[in-house]
């Protein structure tokens, strides 16, 4: 952080002018153009990437007004998941998924659910087109189709329906230098997160942390995979669900405040 945005924020902090907000607001205007250019590639090309950035400013007049620069975090690890928790509250708030791809991320939850938790493991898509009476064919077609719903899906696992916690994976995956995650209230979903995805296949594992940790785009990811970007988008969106399956049914706390919310999300 330079000088100059330092004393922006100290004087902000200090007096509360906001006049002094407006600066700090045209300051970081850039970082919700990136989230908004993020979340705008999983979506249907009638979302305009405008107004998803509209919606990313409510994120982070939030943001701004609840950082405190004393602690040792940039300001933008800590926006950016506001700036995209509040543009996945407006698009569920004007209701952007149809009904019908809704019920079909729905049943593909539930069918990863079930066969979780008869098989004690994660089934493999064979498994989950038999138990959905679709051919393999048709089950990856529905992945294609439900794709962007699972891009913001997996962000409500932590929210459970409070929109001012826009805690997300981003925030929650280990960071190799971290120490225990234990000022945290919300420990024990992060900690049924982490053994989650450590249960994952090794390509699903990757897709989910490259993409949520490290911030990459799908495309990069698809480069760094060797595979095509539709096909990350598949994969991203197969883990999402198995993901949620696995949250579900956590027998108390976030995991099952957050089912209605993940709902709401993808279904």
């Amino acid at each position: 952080m330079g000088h100059g945005i330092e004393r922006l924020w100290a004087e902000y902090k200090k007096t509360g002018v906001r006049a002094l907000r407006d600066q700090l607001i045209v300051h970081y205007a850039p970082v919700v153009k990136y989230v908004a250019g993020r979340v705008s590639v999983g979506l249907p090309r009638h979302v305009d990437e405008a107004d998803l950035a509209s919606y990313g400013i409510i994120g982070l007049i939030d943001a701004i007004e609840r950082f405190e620069p004393a602690r040792n975090i940039k300001f933008e690890t800590y926006a950016i998941p506001r700036i995209k928790g509040a543009i996945i509250d407006e698009l569920r708030s004007i209701d952007w998924v149809p009904r019908s791809v809704r019920a079909k991320a729905r049943a593909v939850e539930q069918s990863y659910a079930k066969l979780e938790a008869t098989l004690h493991r994660t089934p493999t898509d064979d498994e989950v087109a038999a138990d959905l009476e679709m051919t393999d064919e048709e089950f990856q077609t529905a992945l294609r189709k439900i794709s962007f719903v699972g891009v913001v899906a997996l962000d409500e696992v932590f929210r459970g329906g409070d929109r001012s916690d826009r805690s997300t994976l981003g925030e929650t995956l280990p960071d190799a230098t971290a120490g225990p995650m234990d000022t945290y209230e919300v420990k024990e979903t992060k900690e049924a997160l982490i053994r989650a995805v450590g249960q994952m296949g090794e390509r699903e594992k990757t897709v989910l942390t490259l993409y949520y940790y490290e911030g990459l785009t799908l495309a990069e990811i698809g480069e760094i995979l060797g595979v095509t970007e539709s096909r990350v988008c598949q994969i991203h969106t197969k883990a999402v669900l198995q993901l949620r399956a696995k949250l579900a049914d956590r027998p108390e706390g976030a995991g099952r405040k957050a089912a209605p919310a993940t709902a709401r999300a993808a279904g």
